[in-house]
């Protein structure tokens, strides 16, 4: 089974499991991870937001145009910023790597 490595804020890494054809934000929450996930993965949020390791970033499928405008949503945005709901693990991306960013923003709580 491939796995793959969250690393939190503080540095902490956690390596798990991450079964073919489960999302990253899937991996996160059977294994305890604390990445939000507002929309359930239905591509209408930017809370599952994660920092994909540069070595890895290449190996992914190109995003859509549709998880691109939401990550412009995401806070601390970066050249490697992904949806975990819309990485999807395969072989390929056995040793995966990825940071979970300092805070989220979740636009249905935080209007005011």
């Amino acid at each position: 089974m491939p796995k793959m490595t969250f690393i939190a804020p503080d540095g902490t890494r956690k390596e798990v499991d991450a079964a073919e054809g489960l999302s990253v934000l899937e991996v996160a929450h059977r294994n305890k991870i604390e990445l939000e996930g507002a929309c359930e993965g239905s591509l209408a949020c930017s809370t599952c937001h994660v920092v994909v390791a540069r070595e890895w970033y290449d190996k992914l499928s190109p995003a859509t145009d549709d998880e691109e405008d939401m990550l412009d949503l995401a806070f601390g945005l970066t050249a490697t910023s992904r949806l975990g709901c819309q990485i999807i693990m395969s072989k390929d991306l056995d040793g995966l790597v990825v940071t979970l960013p300092a805070a989220t923003r979740n636009m249905m709580v935080d209007k005011k």
